[in-house]
């Protein structure tokens, strides 16, 4: 990374990233955050999933970073009677019209594409919502014994109503797992609601340029892998995700009080991997405990099972989270 060359490839990868936001902010108004995480799990190579209530333009940023990204894109509207072959494929029988001869052959499904919108994934029951699992894990679909390879990049951004809404069946765990970040859309504020009304009641629709395609985006996550991270910082995020674990001796009160199971391994690589990619959206070449901070909530909200005196006491998953952030200092030099 030190060669002139290299370092101006690293300045055009941050400035291709920077034209990436400001293509997105055509159509979307405000929700900052919210486009970096999406941004953030794009450069990881992981998968997000995005919880908000209705109507509040989810399906709107997906698309537009579809329009911003070169990428095929598929959007599948998950309903309770949608099935896993709808998703995955299916083998047709067809016949050579010349020879008579019939042979199986496999349909591919929406979900062999780059940018996979799997909108209201939680509308749908929990077998075809495991029919994601491998794709989202492997890369791969199995089908008939044998093993199809999905498209590079493959990016799932799949949206998800509240719990507690009506019609709603709650993602298993190994699932959630699998979503590197849990990404909350929240309220726009007033000037930004204003703002909304007034560019989508008008005759004009916002048009989104393409800025990046496949190959862009596979050399941003490669140079994403190469941001550097320190062992002061490898150490903290190591002992923040065991913290959140009742029976560990760093846990907290919040955590030992609020915790049934803590965050896995894959907490930890999936902050690392985050904190990396936001440093390079950001422009720079290595992680700092700024980013760890900003990216602990939607790393871990969606791996943290609460205990019924959680649900009790109407605690949140992101107030363990920032209990864990002031409990366990960053490790001295």
């Amino acid at each position: 990374m030190h060669t002139p060359e290299t370092e101006a490839d690293v300045a055009r990868q941050i400035e291709r990233l920077a034209t990436l936001r400001r293509a997105i902010a055509t159509a979307v108004v405000g929700q900052e955050a919210v486009v970096e995480q999406l941004l953030i799990g794009l450069l990881a190579g992981g998968h997000c999933l995005i919880e908000g209530v209705p109507g509040l333009g989810k399906t709107l940023l997906v698309r537009s970073l579809a329009q911003a990204l070169d990428l095929d894109f598929r959007r599948v509207q998950f309903t309770p009677d949608l099935m896993p072959s709808d998703l995955l494929g299916a083998e047709l029988l067809e016949e050579d019209r010349g020879t008579g001869h019939r042979a199986f052959r496999f349909q591919k499904g929406p979900v062999f594409t780059h940018l996979l919108l799997a909108d209201e994934l939680n509308r749908t029951p929990p077998k075809t919502q495991a029919a994601l699992l491998e794709a989202m894990a492997e890369r791969t679909v199995s089908y008939a014994g044998t093993t199809h390879t999905l498209p590079a990049p493959f990016f799932v951004l799949a949206t998800q109503n509240p719990l507690e809404q009506a019609g709603t069946y709650p993602l298993p765990e190994a699932q959630l797992d699998r979503f590197l970040l849990h990404v909350k859309v929240a309220y726009p504020e007033e000037s930004e609601e204003r703002e909304i009304l007034r560019q989508t009641t008008g005759s004009a629709s916002a048009a989104v340029p393409r800025v990046m395609d496949a190959g862009d985006v596979l050399a941003a996550q490669a140079l994403a892998r190469e941001i550097h991270v320190g062992d002061d910082l490898l150490t903290w995020i190591t002992r923040l995700v065991r913290a959140s674990r009742p029976d560990d001796a760093l846990a907290p009160a919040a955590v030992r009080s609020y915790v049934r199971w803590g965050a896995g391994p894959r907490a930890g690589q999936s902050l690392v991997l985050a904190s990396k990619a936001r440093a390079l959206l950001q422009g720079r070449l290595a992680a700092t405990r700024e980013d760890v901070a900003a990216l602990a909530a939607p790393v871990m909200r969606h791996r943290l099972l609460l205990s019924f005196a959680a649900e009790a006491e109407g605690k949140q998953a992101d107030e363990v989270v920032a209990a864990l952030l002031l409990a366990v200092p960053f490790p001295d030099r």
